[in-house]
């Protein structure tokens, strides 16, 4: 338990179009997939976890051998779309990068996708199991209205984003153990999932702070008075900052907390049954920043923050064994 954490022309246009369209599909042709992708799609996804998503490819080891392909694919795709807005140039690119796995998701469904390996991983991991379209649409579109709006206003907001992103990517993997049906596991994998959102976000502060964007909702840096330019200049000696992390990350530390109290309330002294552990071991790498954010005495700038917690993977092994997180 944390100590302190609580509660132009039309033939300009056309031709923008025709650029932006040329420039997505080299970056999104089968070619273009390295070690034939196209050949190997769950190996292409398994190495985009591995690269890029550690904390992900630690928890894949615990799920069934035989959906572990699935997972991949899911991770994958998560992945995917959580980096778009950072790797294109402009917003059209953008919205063509989400046309396509909107198309592609309707494909899959049609048992028609198109020749992309994560597409192909996803269709081969609908066939194991009942991956409801609803949910990776709904991804699709927080991304997308993201592209508009990279920043939060109000925690409401942000909470509502994570619930669509974050959250919905937990009830995939319910879905993928055949656990989408129990509301106490929904319930509390909504929890979880809004609290690795923000812990994402503040962990992400330095980076996104150096790009001159603010990931803190403004409603809670406006009461503690930081100025955003301020931020930007000088990081973790900005005045009011510290404070306004510290409140976002209780907001994180709550949810977390509610979801352990509701496993709890069933009987299970906040065990998760073996069943839905690798789900909730989503939860430990949120545990663990929280625990070294407030080392720091919520600095989220310390430099020792942005280092891999040696702890990990021992922790992520325990939580499966303890059904803790």
């Amino acid at each position: 338990m944390l100590r302190r954490l609580g509660t132009r022309s039309l033939l300009a246009v056309q031709q923008s179009a025709r650029t932006t369209r040329s420039r997505f599909h080299s970056t999104h042709s089968s070619t273009s997939a390295p070690d034939g992708g196209v050949r190997d799609p769950v190996a292409y996804c398994r190495d985009i976890v591995r690269k890029r998503d550690y904390e992900a490819y630690l928890t894949s080891y615990f799920y069934p051998r035989e959906l572990q392909g699935a997972f991949f694919a899911l991770r994958a795709f998560y992945i995917e779309l959580s980096t778009v807005q950072e790797a294109v140039s402009n917003l059209t690119l953008g919205k063509m990068r989400m046309q396509f796995w909107r198309d592609a998701v309707k494909g899959i469904q049609d048992d028609r996708p198109p020749r992309h390996p994560i597409a192909l991983a996803l269709h081969e991991a609908s066939k194991r199991a009942n991956l409801p379209a609803y949910h990776l649409k709904r991804i699709i579109d927080a991304r997308d209205a993201e592209l508009h709006s990279p920043t939060h206003l109000t925690l409401d907001s942000l909470v509502a984003h994570a619930e669509s992103t974050s959250s919905t990517f937990l009830y995939l993997l319910l879905s993928l153990l055949n656990l989408s049906s129990s509301s106490l596991y929904s319930h509390a994998a909504s929890h979880v999932g809004i609290s690795s959102s923000i812990t994402t976000l503040l962990r992400a502060l330095p980076y996104h702070a150096s790009k001159g964007r603010m990931v803190i909702p403004a409603d809670i840096t406006a009461r503690h008075g930081v100025n955003q330019e301020e931020v930007f200049r000088r990081g973790g000696d900005a005045q009011g900052i510290e404070d306004a992390v510290f409140e976002f990350a209780t907001v994180a530390n709550d949810h977390l907390m509610t979801a352990v109290q509701m496993f709890m309330e069933e009987g299970l002294d906040g065990k998760v049954p073996v069943i839905a552990r690798p789900v909730f071991l989503n939860g430990i790498p949120a545990r663990i920043y929280l625990e070294r954010l407030e080392a720091v005495n919520f600095n989220a700038f310390d430099p020792s923050l942005q280092l891999r917690s040696w702890k990990l993977p021992w922790r992520v092994w325990r939580g499966y064994r303890k059904g803790a997180f």
